[in-house]
C-alpha cells in the first residue's frame, strides 16, 4: 500500500480532521434522545463539543504557522471544516430550537459562507487573494455565543447562577440567545458584504491592469510591424 507524504500527515492537518469528525457527533448530540437527562446533560454536552471544535480552529492554523507546515491538505480541509461545522449547526439548530433559529436566519448565515468560499475561489483564479476581514474574525466568537445560547435555551430561559446563601443571579438565556442570533446575522450580512466590495476592487484593478498588458503587448506588435526592413 502506498504511505502518503509526510508533509499531508502533521499535528495541525490531525487537528482539523478532528474537528471535521466531531460534526456528526455534535450533531448526534443534539437529535437523540438516548441521553435527555432532567439536568441538561444533553444540551451541556452538545455545547462542549461544539465549544471545543470551535476553539481547534484556531489552534490548527496557529500550529501550521508556527511549524511551518502549511500544507495543501490543510489549505483544503481547514476552510471546508469551518463551513461544514457553521451548516451543521445552524441546520440542526433549525429543528432543534426553531423559535430562536428560524429557516431563514440558517440560510442568510450558511449563505454567506457559500458567498465567501465562491469569492475566494475566482480571486484564487484570478491570481490574488482576499484577506480575512476583522468582520469576519470576529464571526467565530459571535457564532459561538449564538449556537451555545440557542441549545441551552432548549431547556432553560433563565439560569439561576448563586452568587452567595442569600443572593443569586439570574442569567436571561433567552435573551441572550435571542440577541446573539440577531447580531450573528447583522454580522453574517455586513461581512458579506466588506467581502465582496473587497473582492470587486481587486478584481477591477486586476482588469485594468490585464487591459495595459494587452494593450503594451499589441502597440508592441503593431510597431514591431511597421518597423521599416
Amino acid at each position: 500500500m502506498r504511505r502518503p507524504p509526510l508533509e499531508a500527515v502533521n499535528l495541525p492537518n490531525y487537528i482539523t480532521l478532528t474537528r471535521i469528525l466531531s460534526i456528526p457527533i455534535f450533531m448526534w448530540l443534539l437529535t437523540t434522545r438516548r441521553i435527555v437527562g432532567v439536568h441538561g446533560e444533553q444540551e451541556l454536552l452538545a455545547c462542549a463539543v461544539f465549544i471545543a471544535a470551535s476553539i481547534t480552529d484556531g489552534i490548527d492554523g496557529y500550529l501550521a504557522r508556527r511549524r511551518g507546515q502549511i500544507t495543501t491538505m490543510g489549505m483544503l480541509l481547514d476552510p471546508l471544516a469551518d463551513k461544514l461545522m457553521i451548516a451543521a449547526a445552524f441546520i440542526t439548530l433549525v429543528q432543534y430550537n426553531p423559535h430562536i433559529v428560524p429557516a431563514w436566519m440558517a440560510v442568510v448565515i450558511i449563505g454567506r459562507e457559500f458567498l465567501v468560499s465562491g469569492l475566494r475561489s475566482i480571486a484564487a483564479a484570478q491570481g490574488f487573494t482576499i484577506e480575512a476581514s476583522d468582520l469576519g474574525k470576529s464571526k467565530m466568537v459571535v457564532q459561538i455565543v449564538a449556537v451555545v445560547a440557542a441549545i441551552l435555551e432548549h431547556r432553560w430561559n433563565e439560569w439561576p447562577i448563586p452568587l452567595t446563601s442569600s443572593r443569586v443571579l439570574i442569567f436571561p438565556v433567552d435573551l441572550i440567545a435571542r440577541m446573539a442570533i440577531w447580531f450573528m446575522v447583522a454580522l453574517s450580512l455586513a461581512s458579506a458584504i466588506d467581502y465582496f466590495v473587497a473582492f470587486w476592487s481587486k478584481i477591477d484593478r486586476q482588469v485594468v491592469r490585464s487591459q495595459r498588458r494587452r494593450t503594451f503587448v499589441l502597440s508592441r506588435r503593431r510597431k514591431r510591424d511597421v518597423a521599416p526592413t
